[in-house]
Protein backbone atom coordinates (compact mmCIF):
# COMPACT_ATOMS: atom_id res chain seq x y z
CA UNK A 1 0.00 0.00 0.00
CA UNK A 2 1.21 3.65 -1.21
CA UNK A 3 1.69 5.95 1.68
CA UNK A 4 0.66 8.94 0.99
CA UNK A 5 2.52 11.70 -0.34
CA UNK A 6 3.77 14.20 2.10
CA UNK A 7 5.88 16.39 0.13
CA UNK A 8 3.64 19.53 0.44
CA UNK A 9 3.60 19.63 4.22
CA UNK A 10 5.10 21.67 6.90
CA UNK A 11 8.63 19.98 7.31
CA UNK A 12 8.93 18.12 3.82
CA UNK A 13 10.49 18.80 0.79
CA UNK A 14 9.17 17.45 -2.68
CA UNK A 15 11.04 14.89 -4.05
CA UNK A 16 12.44 14.57 -7.57
CA UNK A 17 13.97 10.71 -7.59
CA UNK A 18 16.33 10.00 -10.86
CA UNK A 19 17.26 5.92 -11.89
CA UNK A 20 21.20 6.21 -12.06
CA UNK A 21 22.64 4.40 -14.58
CA UNK A 22 25.36 4.15 -16.89
CA UNK A 23 23.23 4.67 -20.36
CA UNK A 24 23.98 8.26 -21.87
CA UNK A 25 20.92 9.55 -21.52
CA UNK A 26 20.92 9.32 -17.46
CA UNK A 27 22.59 12.79 -17.36
CA UNK A 28 19.81 14.44 -18.84
CA UNK A 29 17.49 12.86 -16.01
CA UNK A 30 20.01 14.05 -13.44
CA UNK A 31 20.32 17.82 -15.16
CA UNK A 32 16.55 17.94 -15.34
CA UNK A 33 15.49 17.03 -11.76
CA UNK A 34 18.58 18.73 -10.01
CA UNK A 35 17.15 22.29 -11.71
CA UNK A 36 13.63 21.25 -11.01
CA UNK A 37 14.35 20.45 -7.22
CA UNK A 38 16.60 24.09 -7.16
CA UNK A 39 13.89 26.12 -8.68
CA UNK A 40 10.94 24.78 -6.79
CA UNK A 41 12.69 24.30 -3.18
CA UNK A 42 12.55 21.03 -3.34
CA UNK A 43 15.27 17.62 -3.05
CA UNK A 44 17.20 15.21 -5.59
CA UNK A 45 17.47 11.64 -4.53
CA UNK A 46 19.44 9.46 -6.64
CA UNK A 47 18.80 5.99 -6.91
CA UNK A 48 21.25 3.40 -8.67
CA UNK A 49 19.96 -0.49 -8.42
CA UNK A 50 22.16 -3.26 -8.43
CA UNK A 51 20.91 -6.38 -10.20
CA UNK A 52 21.29 -9.51 -8.54
CA UNK A 53 24.44 -11.79 -9.52
CA UNK A 54 23.61 -15.47 -10.70
CA UNK A 55 26.29 -17.41 -8.95
CA UNK A 56 24.39 -17.48 -5.71
CA UNK A 57 25.68 -21.07 -5.81
CA UNK A 58 29.52 -20.20 -5.73
CA UNK A 59 29.49 -17.60 -1.98
CA UNK A 60 32.81 -16.75 -2.43
CA UNK A 61 32.34 -15.34 -6.38
CA UNK A 62 29.00 -14.24 -4.76
CA UNK A 63 30.65 -12.04 -2.58
CA UNK A 64 32.95 -10.82 -4.52
CA UNK A 65 31.01 -9.73 -7.09
CA UNK A 66 28.59 -8.06 -4.88
CA UNK A 67 31.54 -6.05 -3.20
CA UNK A 68 32.52 -4.64 -7.12
CA UNK A 69 28.98 -3.80 -7.71
CA UNK A 70 28.48 -2.00 -4.70
CA UNK A 71 32.07 -0.14 -5.57
CA UNK A 72 30.74 0.79 -9.04
CA UNK A 73 27.23 2.12 -7.24
CA UNK A 74 29.30 4.12 -4.94
CA UNK A 75 31.47 5.42 -8.17
CA UNK A 76 28.80 5.90 -10.51
CA UNK A 77 26.37 8.01 -8.04
CA UNK A 78 29.50 9.72 -6.63
CA UNK A 79 29.93 11.11 -10.49
CA UNK A 80 26.55 11.92 -11.18
CA UNK A 81 25.87 13.85 -7.11
CA UNK A 82 29.14 16.02 -8.55
CA UNK A 83 27.02 16.28 -11.52
CA UNK A 84 24.02 17.40 -9.85
CA UNK A 85 25.73 20.15 -7.67
CA UNK A 86 27.63 22.02 -10.48
CA UNK A 87 24.21 21.81 -12.57
CA UNK A 88 22.19 23.16 -9.75
CA UNK A 89 23.89 23.44 -6.37
CA UNK A 90 21.85 20.43 -5.21
CA UNK A 91 22.78 18.24 -2.88
CA UNK A 92 21.14 14.72 -3.66
CA UNK A 93 20.12 12.04 -1.51
CA UNK A 94 21.92 8.69 -2.57
CA UNK A 95 20.37 5.72 -1.95
CA UNK A 96 21.84 1.74 -3.32
CA UNK A 97 19.50 -0.87 -2.96
CA UNK A 98 19.90 -4.68 -4.44
CA UNK A 99 17.07 -6.22 -6.59
CA UNK A 100 14.78 -5.50 -9.72
CA UNK A 101 14.62 -2.28 -10.86
CA UNK A 102 11.49 -1.58 -11.49
CA UNK A 103 10.71 -3.45 -8.30
CA UNK A 104 13.14 -1.25 -6.55
CA UNK A 105 12.29 2.32 -7.68
CA UNK A 106 8.46 1.10 -6.52
CA UNK A 107 9.58 -0.14 -3.24
CA UNK A 108 11.40 3.47 -2.65
CA UNK A 109 8.44 5.22 -3.84
CA UNK A 110 6.38 3.20 -1.21
CA UNK A 111 8.83 4.01 1.60
CA UNK A 112 9.58 7.59 0.73
CA UNK A 113 6.44 9.89 1.55
CA UNK A 114 8.31 12.95 -0.12
CA UNK A 115 9.26 11.72 -3.24
CA UNK A 116 6.79 13.00 -5.55
CA UNK A 117 8.15 12.93 -9.30
CA UNK A 118 10.13 10.28 -11.12
CA UNK A 119 12.09 11.31 -13.83
CA UNK A 120 13.67 9.75 -16.37
CA UNK A 121 15.38 10.06 -19.89
CA UNK A 122 14.36 8.29 -23.04
CA UNK A 123 17.22 7.30 -24.80
CA UNK A 124 18.23 8.35 -28.26
CA UNK A 125 18.84 4.90 -30.18
CA UNK A 126 16.29 3.67 -33.07
CA UNK A 127 15.33 0.76 -30.81
CA UNK A 128 13.12 2.90 -28.68
CA UNK A 129 13.52 5.09 -25.68
CA UNK A 130 15.19 2.51 -23.54
CA UNK A 131 14.03 -0.58 -21.42
CA UNK A 132 13.42 1.29 -17.77
CA UNK A 133 11.21 3.58 -20.04
CA UNK A 134 9.77 1.45 -21.56
CA UNK A 135 8.99 -0.87 -18.63
CA UNK A 136 7.65 1.83 -15.86
CA UNK A 137 6.04 4.20 -18.81
CA UNK A 138 4.43 1.34 -20.68
CA UNK A 139 1.97 -0.83 -18.52
CA UNK A 140 2.68 0.58 -15.25
CA UNK A 141 2.08 4.17 -15.75
CA UNK A 142 -1.72 3.74 -15.20
CA UNK A 143 -1.00 2.84 -11.39
CA UNK A 144 2.00 3.78 -10.80
CA UNK A 145 2.03 6.06 -7.77
CA UNK A 146 3.42 9.46 -8.60
CA UNK A 147 3.75 11.23 -11.66
CA UNK A 148 6.59 10.40 -14.69
CA UNK A 149 8.98 13.09 -16.46
CA UNK A 150 10.30 11.81 -19.18
CA UNK A 151 13.71 13.91 -20.44
CA UNK A 152 14.00 13.38 -23.86
CA UNK A 153 17.60 12.43 -24.53
CA UNK A 154 18.68 14.34 -27.15
CA UNK A 155 18.16 17.88 -24.92
CA UNK A 156 21.14 19.76 -24.61
CA UNK A 157 22.22 20.96 -21.26
CA UNK A 158 20.59 24.65 -22.38
CA UNK A 159 17.60 23.04 -23.50
CA UNK A 160 17.10 21.36 -20.31
CA UNK A 161 17.92 24.39 -18.04
CA UNK A 162 15.32 26.44 -19.94
CA UNK A 163 12.22 24.21 -19.30
CA UNK A 164 13.39 23.09 -15.62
Amino acid sequence: MLKPRKSTEKGHKRKFLVVIDDTPECSRAVIYAARRAERTGGALAMLYVIVPAEFQHWIGVENIMRAEAMEAAEETLGRFADFARDAAGTEPQMVIREGGRADEIAKLIAEDEDIAVLVLAAGTENEGPGPLVTAIAGKAASTFPVPITIVPGTLDDDAIKALA
